[in-house]
C-alpha cells in the first residue's frame, strides 16, 4: 500500500473539517447557501494554515448540485465526484509562483470566455498571486473587474503586501489565522489515534510549538517524530529528534536564579552549550519561560499560556515562588540581551553575564564586597555624599562660605609669595568646620539647557549648545587657524545641535554653504531677503559659538542674498535622472534592460 504523508492523507475534504478558521468557514457556508456570491476572493495568511484547502472546498460548493442545509457540498452529485476524482472541467488551478508572466494569464483569461459544461461557475484558484509580475497584474485587472457571470475567481497569497491595491480593492478579503498550539495538539492528537499511534501531551505541544501556527508543518514534523519514536511519541524522545532544548532548563535556571546560585547556573550553562544550542536560542527560550511564568500568576492572563495542561500548571507552581519585579527586570535584561547578541564579538560572555545579573535580582543592595555578586555600593556612597554636603541650618552655610574664602586667599597668597598671610589664613581655615563636598557642578542640568533653549533672542550673544566634546575653559587659543572643510563640519555640527524651536532655519542652515573670505570672516549666502532676516537674528550666537569651536575670537558672520546669476535650478528626481543619463549611456542602458521605474 501506497504510503501517503500526513498533511495529504488528512487534508479537510469539507468545511467542517477545518481547523482554526471557524469565522470564516462560516461566513463561505453562508455565501453558499444563500446563493450571494463575489466575483474575486482572496485567502491570505501564514503558510500551511488552510488557504488553498479551503479555496478547493469552497469551489466543490459553488458547483455542487445538491448542496446540504448547511452549505456542504453533497459529494454525490456528478459535479462533486467530477471534482473528487480530479477531472472537473469547471476548476482551475495555476500556481503563479511558475506561471507569472503576461502570456500566461492571457491564456487564462482566454478561457473565461468559455461558459461552464456541467455546473453554474467556472472556478479559477490562483495560488501564491503575490508572485505575479506587474505587467500580469495589469492584464489580469480587466477581467478581474468585470468578469463574465460565470466565473470566480480565488486568489491565494502569503504576502498581501505585495499585492497592488487595485487588486485588493475587487476581491472579498479573508485573512486566515495561524493555528493556536490548543487547536494543534488536538488534531494531532485525532491524526494519532487515526493512525494507531500512542504519544504523549507534552510532546505533542513540542510539535505544536515548533511548528508556529502552521497544520502542515505541524503533521510533517508529527511524521518525523512518529519515524523515530516508532509509534511511541515521548517527550524525551521527541525533543532529542528536533534538537529542542528541554524546557527543565528553564525551570531550573529561575529557580536558581531566585536564590542566587550564581555557580549553579554556569554550569547548567555550560551543559546546555556543550550539547550544541546556542546561547542566544537559550536566551530567548528563557525569556518566553519567564513571559509565560508572569502571565500564569494572574487568573486573568492565565489564557494566554498556549501549552499543555501539565505545563501550566508548572507554571502556576512556579509564578507563587516569583515576585513580580524580578520577573520585569529579567525580562529586561533579556531583551537587552537579545538586541546585542548580534553585534558582541564574546558571546558566551554576554549570556553569562545576563544571567549572572538576573541571579542577582533578589539579592539584598547591601550584600558586602564578595567575588561574584554584583557591585550595588556605587548608588549609596553618592547618597551618602550628597546627603553630607546638605546644610543643615544658616550656620553651616556660612561657616563653609569662609571655608571657601579662605581657601581662595590661601591659593592667592601662595601665588604672590606671601607665605605668612597664607600660613595665616591656612590656620584659620583649620579652626572652622571642614568643607562639605558639592555635588552641584557634576554633570549638567536639563533645568539650565531648557533655560538655554529658550534663546537665543534677537540680537543676542547665547552659544548654541553641544552635547558632546564641548571646549572648556582651559582652551586658550583664541587665533587658531582652520580651513574650510573645518569650517563646514563645526557648521553642520550646530545646526545639529541647535533646539527644537529653531529646527526651521537649522533646516535651512543645513543647505548653505559658508566661505573663508577674508581670514577669519566667513561669508554666507542665502536665497532672499526674509531667510536673511531670520539668520542675522541669531547671527551673533552664531558667530560666537564658531569663535569657541575653531578656537578663533576673530570671527566675524556676514550674511547676503545671492545675486541672480549664483542661483542654482533645484532639479526633481527625474531631472536628475535624465541628468545622469545624458553623461553617462550605462545608466539608460540599466533601466531598459531591468525595466525599471523611477519611484
Amino acid at each position: 500500500m501506497e504510503y501517503i504523508v500526513s498533511a495529504r492523507k488528512y487534508r479537510p475534504l469539507s468545511f467542517d473539517t477545518v481547523v482554526g478558521q471557524a469565522a470564516l468557514t462560516t461566513t463561505l457556508k453562508n455565501a453558499v447557501k444563500s446563493g450571494k456570491l463575489a466575483h474575486a476572493y482572496l485567502f491570505c495568511g501564514p503558510r500551511g494554515v488552510g488557504k488553498t484547502t479551503c479555496a478547493r472546498i469552497f469551489a466543490k460548493a459553488i458547483n455542487c448540485q445538491h448542496p446540504t442545509a448547511e452549505g456542504e457540498a453533497c459529494n454525490e452529485c456528478e459535479s462533486c465526484q467530477s471534482f473528487n476524482e480530479q477531472r472537473s472541467l469547471n476548476i482551475f488551478e495555476l500556481d503563479a509562483a511558475s506561471n507569472n508572466s503576461v502570456e500566461h494569464i492571457k491564456t487564462l483569461m482566454e478561457q473565461t470566455r468559455i461558459p461552464p459544461q456541467l455546473g453554474r461557475y467556472k472556478v479559477f484558484i490562483i495560488d501564491e498571486v503575490h508572485m505575479l509580475s506587474t505587467a500580469a497584474f495589469n492584464a489580469f485587472l480587466k477581467t478581474l473587474e468585470e468578469p463574465p457571470a460565470h466565473v470566480i475567481f480565488i486568489l491565494a497569497t502569503t504576502e498581501k503586501h505585495k499585492i497592488l491595491p487595485t487588486i485588493l480593492s475587487r476581491c472579498q478579503i479573508y485573512d486566515f489565522e495561524r493555528m493556536t498550539i490548543r487547536n494543534t495538539i488536538d488534531h494531532l492528537k485525532h491524526v494519532a489515534e487515526q493512525e494507531g499511534i500512542t504519544y504523549e501531551e507534552q510532546a505533542l505541544a513540542v510539535i505544536a510549538e515548533k511548528a508556529d501556527g502552521g497544520m502542515r508543518d505541524a503533521l510533517s514534523i508529527f511524521d518525523q517524530a512518529a519515524s523515530f519514536c516508532q509509534g511511541n511519541i515521548t517527550y524525551e524522545k521527541v525533543i532529542e529528534d528536533l534538537n529542542v532544548l528541554d524546557s527543565e532548563n528553564y525551570f531550573k535556571i529561575i529557580d536558581l536564579a531566585i536564590d542566587n546560585k550564581v555557580s549553579d547556573i554556569m554550569v547548567l550553562l555550560n551543559g546546555v552549550i556543550n550539547k550544541g544550542f546556542d546561547g542566544g536560542l537559550l536566551i530567548q527560550g528563557l525569556a518566553k519561560h519567564v513571559r509565560n511564568v508572569l502571565m500564569a500568576r494572574d487568573p486573568q492572563t492565565l489564557p494566554l499560556l498556549e501549552v499543555s495542561d501539565q505545563m501550566r500548571a508548572r507554571y502556576e507552581e512556579q509564578a507563587k515562588k516569583c515576585q513580580i519585579t524580578f520577573l520585569y527586570d529579567a525580562l529586561k535584561l533579556m531583551n537587552q540581551c537579545d538586541i546585542n547578541y548580534r553585534q558582541s564579538s564574546n558571546k558566551r560572555l554576554l549570556v553569562e553575564l545576563t544571567l549572572i545579573e538576573i541571579a542577582q535580582i533578589t539579592q539584598p543592595a547591601e550584600d558586602g564586597a564578595s567575588a561574584g555578586r554584583k557591585p550595588r555600593r556605587l548608588k549609596s556612597l553618592f547618597k551618602n555624599m550628597i546627603q553630607q554636603q546638605k546644610p543643615k541650618n544658616a550656620a553651616p552655610q556660612v561657616a563653609a562660605a569662609k571655608v571657601a574664602v579662605s581657601a581662595a586667599a590661601a591659593v592667592t597668597a601662595e601665588a604672590t609669595g606671601e607665605t605668612q598671610t597664607a600660613g595665616s589664613t591656612v590656620s584659620e581655615a583649620n579652626t572652622t568646620s571642614k568643607p562639605k563636598l558639592s555635588l552641584g557642578g557634576i554633570g549638567f542640568s536639563w533645568k539650565k539647557l531648557r533655560q538655554q533653549d529658550n534663546g537665543p533672542q534677537k540680537g543676542g550673544m547665547q552659544i548654541i549648545p553641544g552635547s558632546i566634546n564641548m571646549p572648556t575653559g582651559q582652551d586658550t587659543i583664541t587665533d587658531a587657524q582652520f580651513t574650510q572643510t573645518d569650517l563646514e563640519f563645526q557648521w553642520m555640527a550646530m545646526c545639529n545641535r541647535m533646539p527644537q524651536k529653531l529646527s526651521g532655519i537649522a533646516t535651512r542652515m543645513k543647505n548653505m554653504n559658508p566661505e573663508i573670505t577674508e581670514f577669519p570672516t566667513v561669508e554666507v549666502v542665502v536665497d532672499n531677503e526674509l531667510i536673511k532676516q531670520e539668520i542675522e537674528d541669531i547671527q551673533k550666537s552664531i558667530a560666537k559659538t564658531l569663535q569657541i569651536y575653531l578656537h578663533n575670537d576673530q570671527i566675524q558672520i556676514t550674511v547676503r542674498v545671492a545675486e541672480q546669476t549664483e542661483h542654482v535650478k533645484i532639479l526633481s528626481r527625474r531631472e536628475q535622472f535624465e541628468q545622469m543619463a545624458e553623461k553617462n549611456a550605462a545608466v539608460a542602458k540599466l533601466q531598459q534592460a531591468f525595466d525599471l521605474e523611477l519611484a
